[in-house]
């Protein structure tokens, strides 16, 4: 499987946005140009594992969140999975998880 150099580049984007961050400090911190970050978030220039490393480092992000826009560290990730999960699952065994979940939670 090809990697999705747009994708990853708009969330290098969105997190940094998140953290109010500017394309240049980001550059500053990882010892970039502004015009590589720039190309990189447009996913018109690809960046290796170790710049992605220091990214993910500098903005608080997973490179997982990164590369395949899950964040495995935030409780939303979980609700996303058990929703995806129990989108398929027959009602019967929707009603045995929840009580064995209320089981668990309340225990």
């Amino acid at each position: 499987m090809a990697l999705d150099y747009v994708a990853i580049g708009a969330r290098i984007r969105a997190a940094r946005i998140e953290k109010k961050m500017t394309q240049e400090k980001l550059a500053e911190k990882i010892g970039v140009s502004i015009a590589f970050l720039s190309r990189v978030e447009r996913g018109n220039s690809y960046i290796n594992l170790r710049r992605l490393n220091e990214i993910c480092s500098v903005l608080g992000v997973t490179e997982g969140e990164i590369l395949n826009g899950v964040a495995t560290q935030r409780h939303t990730y979980l609700i996303r999975e058990f929703s995806k999960l129990f989108k398929h699952c027959p009602p019967e065994k929707l009603k045995l998880i929840y009580k064995v979940a209320k089981t668990i939670i309340e225990d």
